[in-house]
């Protein structure tokens, strides 16, 4: 399975594909990459279908460090999604100086 750099998970999320992030509901609030897509990774092990945004769309997976994140790819990747996950997670994306947001601020 394929794995993206935080830099080339960026540059394909400007390109194309949607940046689906798996982490539970608090993780996410905490803070998220602007324009992501939120699916907790128990609801895509549940069989929870994909949110619209993210449909029909390249997946580029995230999490908070690249465990859930794998087996979210595989997961996706079985209902034979084009999907890929993001080495390092969040802690990698934030460390590479990329904008995260909370909620209650734009994106």
């Amino acid at each position: 399975m394929a794995r993206l750099t935080p830099a080339e998970a960026r540059e394909r999320t400007d390109a194309e594909a949607v940046l689906l992030d798996v982490r539970e509901a608090e993780a996410w609030a905490a803070g998220h990459a602007p324009g992501a897509v939120h699916v907790p990774l128990s609801g895509l092990v549940a069989g929870a279908p994909l949110p619209p945004a993210a449909a029909g769309r390249p997946l580029v997976v995230i999490c908070r460090s690249g465990r859930r994140s794998r087996e979210a790819a595989a997961l996706l990747t079985a209902r034979g999604l084009d999907v890929v996950d993001v080495v390092g997670g969040m802690t990698a994306w934030h460390a590479a100086g990329f904008a995260v947001t909370a909620e209650g601020n734009a994106g």
